[in-house]
């Protein structure tokens, strides 16, 4: 009986003490809000970039964001947060602006300068070639995106520069993976890597070592065709490769020579690429 008379009484302690703190709460008087013309909140935010305080710069140009939403004055505030959040190194900031002004703005003068931040923010954040590649994929497509949507955009230019380095990286990754794969004999899953650089990455400066690689690898499983495909096709394309040399060495130990087989899917690579 007493214990329960205990529970009670601490229960009432508890909802008197909450009790009180709303009464405090409510005799706190609220700040009223106070609406600041955009044009002043837009003019602050671009004096403090002047100088140099992007933190607070960001700040005011958040704050037209939120008292004047949809006006002019907020869509020049949008990507100039885009902007200084890019700047200060807030990518995942920096791309989750730039997304929402192409999503409100997607025909307006500034949105080939808010996909090229978003680009930008994913291509900053690519990492070793030992590691995942998911924000260099990330980084392609959105380079990709910015080339295609807007090739005569003044930013177009250097994104196919960095278009092209990602793309070197993820192929770089490809290879590394099945450079590991070939040295253990695991010649399908080498292959299967190999066969990604082809297909996808042609114009990347592993190519040649892929040819070369796939033609190590189908030549130790015995699948000769395939192998001299390879090789001719190194040839073909790269005859002063030093790849080539390597596979054409490799072929003549046996008393082989590099020969296209029209029908292999690595000849076929190419002829698409071609087209």
């Amino acid at each position: 009986m007493r214990q329960s008379f205990v529970r009670v009484a601490a229960v009432l302690v508890l909802l008197g003490g909450a009790t009180a703190l709303v009464g405090c709460s409510s005799d706190e008087p609220l700040e009223p809000f106070v609406e600041i013309p955009a044009e002043q909140s837009y003019n602050a935010g671009i004096a403090y970039l002047q100088q140099g305080d992007y933190k607070k710069a960001t700040e005011k140009f958040e704050e037209v964001d939120q008292q004047h939403p949809y006006s002019e004055w907020a869509r020049k505030s949008l990507i100039m947060t885009t902007y200084t959040n890019y700047t200060r190194g807030n990518f995942t900031e920096a791309i989750t602006q730039g997304k929402r002004y192409l999503t409100l703005y997607p025909g307006s003068e500034d949105a080939a300068y808010a996909q090229w931040m978003i680009a930008q923010s994913y291509f900053n954040q690519m990492p070793d070639i030992t590691r995942d590649q998911k924000m260099t994929q990330q980084a392609m497509q959105a380079m990709q995106e910015l080339v295609e949507r807007y090739p005569d955009s003044p930013y177009a230019a250097e994104g196919r520069k960095r278009l092209d380095i990602a793309k070197d990286q993820l192929a770089g990754k490809e290879m590394e993976v099945g450079r590991y794969y070939l040295t253990r004999s695991q010649y399908i899953g080498a292959i299967n890597r190999f066969k990604v650089v082809v297909q996808e990455y042609q114009t990347t400066r592993h190519i040649e070592e892929a040819l070369e690689r796939l033609t190590e690898a189908y030549y130790a499983m015995g699948i000769v065709d395939e192998a001299q495909t390879a090789a001719a096709v190194l040839g073909h394309n790269y005859p002063d490769s030093r790849w080539y040399k390597d596979a054409y060495k490799l072929l003549n130990t046996n008393g082989l020579e590099p020969r296209e087989n029209s029908q292999s899917w690595i000849s076929k690579a190419f002829k698409a690429a071609l087209l």
